[in-house]
Protein backbone atom coordinates (compact mmCIF):
# COMPACT_ATOMS: atom_id res chain seq x y z
CA UNK A 1 0.00 0.00 0.00
CA UNK A 2 1.24 3.80 -0.86
CA UNK A 3 1.98 5.94 1.36
CA UNK A 4 0.05 8.90 1.52
CA UNK A 5 1.02 12.51 1.93
CA UNK A 6 -2.10 14.14 3.52
CA UNK A 7 -0.19 17.59 4.08
CA UNK A 8 0.58 18.25 0.54
CA UNK A 9 -3.09 17.12 -0.59
CA UNK A 10 -4.86 20.20 1.52
CA UNK A 11 -2.25 22.41 -0.29
CA UNK A 12 -2.84 24.08 -3.82
CA UNK A 13 -5.89 23.26 -5.89
CA UNK A 14 -7.95 22.16 -2.48
CA UNK A 15 -11.98 22.35 -3.63
CA UNK A 16 -13.82 25.15 -1.38
CA UNK A 17 -17.06 23.87 0.12
CA UNK A 18 -20.40 24.90 -2.00
CA UNK A 19 -22.35 27.47 -0.46
CA UNK A 20 -25.59 26.20 1.12
CA UNK A 21 -28.63 28.21 0.08
CA UNK A 22 -30.93 28.94 3.19
CA UNK A 23 -34.53 27.28 2.60
CA UNK A 24 -36.38 30.52 1.45
CA UNK A 25 -39.41 30.88 3.26
CA UNK A 26 -42.95 31.21 2.44
CA UNK A 27 -44.03 35.38 3.39
CA UNK A 28 -47.98 34.26 3.19
CA UNK A 29 -47.12 31.75 6.22
CA UNK A 30 -46.21 34.42 8.79
CA UNK A 31 -48.54 36.66 7.49
CA UNK A 32 -51.02 34.30 8.04
CA UNK A 33 -49.76 33.64 11.85
CA UNK A 34 -49.85 37.51 12.50
CA UNK A 35 -53.45 37.91 11.14
CA UNK A 36 -54.63 34.87 13.61
CA UNK A 37 -52.84 36.20 16.51
CA UNK A 38 -53.98 39.70 15.62
CA UNK A 39 -57.74 38.27 15.18
CA UNK A 40 -57.29 36.20 18.52
CA UNK A 41 -56.48 39.65 20.66
CA UNK A 42 -58.95 41.49 19.50
CA UNK A 43 -62.34 38.57 19.83
CA UNK A 44 -60.33 38.89 23.76
CA UNK A 45 -60.82 42.55 23.82
CA UNK A 46 -64.46 42.08 22.50
CA UNK A 47 -66.16 39.41 24.90
CA UNK A 48 -63.85 41.88 27.72
CA UNK A 49 -65.53 44.92 26.97
CA UNK A 50 -69.55 43.02 26.71
CA UNK A 51 -71.46 43.79 30.04
CA UNK A 52 -72.23 40.18 31.55
CA UNK A 53 -75.75 39.44 32.18
CA UNK A 54 -77.07 40.56 35.22
CA UNK A 55 -77.58 37.74 37.81
CA UNK A 56 -80.22 36.19 38.97
CA UNK A 57 -82.65 37.75 41.32
CA UNK A 58 -81.73 36.16 45.13
CA UNK A 59 -84.14 35.27 47.40
CA UNK A 60 -83.39 36.20 50.79
CA UNK A 61 -83.59 34.33 53.53
CA UNK A 62 -84.00 34.98 57.22
CA UNK A 63 -80.60 33.40 58.68
CA UNK A 64 -80.73 31.87 61.66
CA UNK A 65 -79.83 33.53 64.91
CA UNK A 66 -77.32 31.50 66.94
CA UNK A 67 -77.79 32.47 70.64
CA UNK A 68 -75.29 35.49 71.57
CA UNK A 69 -72.67 34.14 73.70
CA UNK A 70 -71.97 36.42 77.05
CA UNK A 71 -68.70 37.55 77.21
CA UNK A 72 -67.04 37.14 80.93
CA UNK A 73 -65.92 40.45 82.45
CA UNK A 74 -62.16 41.07 82.73
CA UNK A 75 -60.62 39.29 85.80
CA UNK A 76 -59.09 40.96 88.50
CA UNK A 77 -55.54 42.08 88.36
CA UNK A 78 -53.45 40.17 90.77
CA UNK A 79 -49.88 42.14 91.17
CA UNK A 80 -49.70 45.52 92.31
CA UNK A 81 -46.36 46.61 90.79
CA UNK A 82 -47.83 49.43 88.30
CA UNK A 83 -48.65 51.44 92.12
CA UNK A 84 -46.20 50.53 94.12
CA UNK A 85 -42.95 50.64 91.74
CA UNK A 86 -42.87 54.58 91.38
CA UNK A 87 -42.17 54.80 95.23
CA UNK A 88 -39.88 52.22 95.31
CA UNK A 89 -36.48 52.99 95.76
CA UNK A 90 -33.17 50.43 95.06
CA UNK A 91 -30.46 50.58 97.40
CA UNK A 92 -27.21 49.53 95.82
CA UNK A 93 -23.59 49.18 96.97
CA UNK A 94 -21.45 50.70 94.88
CA UNK A 95 -17.65 49.39 94.92
CA UNK A 96 -14.93 51.67 96.35
CA UNK A 97 -12.66 52.62 93.25
CA UNK A 98 -8.85 51.56 94.09
CA UNK A 99 -6.40 54.20 93.35
CA UNK A 100 -3.18 53.12 92.15
CA UNK A 101 -0.17 54.91 93.66
CA UNK A 102 1.62 54.47 90.37
CA UNK A 103 -0.79 56.24 87.48
CA UNK A 104 -2.11 54.10 84.11
CA UNK A 105 -0.63 55.58 80.75
CA UNK A 106 -1.66 54.63 77.36
CA UNK A 107 0.69 54.06 74.12
CA UNK A 108 -1.05 54.41 71.19
CA UNK A 109 2.03 53.69 68.85
CA UNK A 110 5.94 54.35 68.99
CA UNK A 111 7.66 55.51 65.52
CA UNK A 112 10.80 56.22 64.08
CA UNK A 113 10.02 59.60 62.87
CA UNK A 114 8.69 62.68 65.18
CA UNK A 115 6.23 63.24 62.01
CA UNK A 116 5.04 60.08 62.11
CA UNK A 117 4.15 60.76 65.50
CA UNK A 118 3.03 63.99 65.24
CA UNK A 119 0.60 62.57 62.42
CA UNK A 120 -0.90 60.00 65.43
CA UNK A 121 -0.89 62.69 67.94
CA UNK A 122 -3.42 64.94 65.51
CA UNK A 123 -5.67 61.83 64.65
CA UNK A 124 -6.48 61.97 68.73
CA UNK A 125 -6.79 65.32 69.10
CA UNK A 126 -9.48 64.89 66.63
CA UNK A 127 -11.08 62.51 68.57
CA UNK A 128 -10.75 65.23 71.85
CA UNK A 129 -8.35 63.66 73.85
CA UNK A 130 -5.23 65.05 74.90
CA UNK A 131 -1.94 63.35 73.93
CA UNK A 132 2.06 63.92 74.17
CA UNK A 133 4.90 62.47 71.89
CA UNK A 134 8.12 61.13 74.03
CA UNK A 135 11.24 60.28 73.62
CA UNK A 136 13.51 58.68 76.07
CA UNK A 137 17.11 58.86 76.36
CA UNK A 138 19.40 57.13 74.46
CA UNK A 139 16.52 55.44 72.27
CA UNK A 140 15.25 56.65 68.71
CA UNK A 141 11.75 56.03 69.06
CA UNK A 142 9.30 58.79 69.40
CA UNK A 143 6.28 57.24 71.26
CA UNK A 144 2.99 58.63 71.63
CA UNK A 145 1.75 58.46 74.96
CA UNK A 146 -1.92 59.29 76.91
CA UNK A 147 -2.31 59.92 80.38
CA UNK A 148 -1.85 59.67 83.13
CA UNK A 149 -4.86 58.13 84.08
CA UNK A 150 -5.94 57.69 88.09
CA UNK A 151 -7.72 54.80 87.50
CA UNK A 152 -7.69 52.28 84.56
CA UNK A 153 -11.32 52.42 84.01
CA UNK A 154 -10.70 55.83 82.29
CA UNK A 155 -7.52 54.48 80.21
CA UNK A 156 -10.16 51.76 79.05
CA UNK A 157 -12.95 54.25 78.36
CA UNK A 158 -10.67 56.67 76.12
CA UNK A 159 -8.63 53.15 74.43
CA UNK A 160 -12.62 52.46 73.44
CA UNK A 161 -13.19 55.18 72.11
CA UNK A 162 -10.26 55.49 70.05
CA UNK A 163 -11.15 51.89 68.61
CA UNK A 164 -13.99 52.86 67.46
CA UNK A 165 -12.77 55.56 65.52
CA UNK A 166 -10.47 53.28 64.19
CA UNK A 167 -6.97 54.18 65.80
CA UNK A 168 -5.18 50.93 67.15
CA UNK A 169 -3.23 49.43 68.77
CA UNK A 170 -3.36 51.13 72.03
CA UNK A 171 -1.91 49.41 75.13
CA UNK A 172 -2.38 50.37 78.61
CA UNK A 173 0.45 50.02 82.01
CA UNK A 174 1.17 51.43 84.70
CA UNK A 175 3.57 54.29 83.96
CA UNK A 176 7.42 53.36 85.66
CA UNK A 177 8.88 55.96 84.40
Amino acid sequence: MANKDYVRRGRGTARKPAKKKAPRRKPWRSGLIALLLLGGFGYGLYLLSNDPEPPAPVVETKPKLKPAKVIPPPPEEKWDYVETLPSREVEVEAKEQVVSEVPYIMQCGAYKTSEQAEARKLDIAFQGIKSEVRKKDGSSWYRVVLGPYKFKRDAERDKHKLQRAKIEPCAIWKDAQ
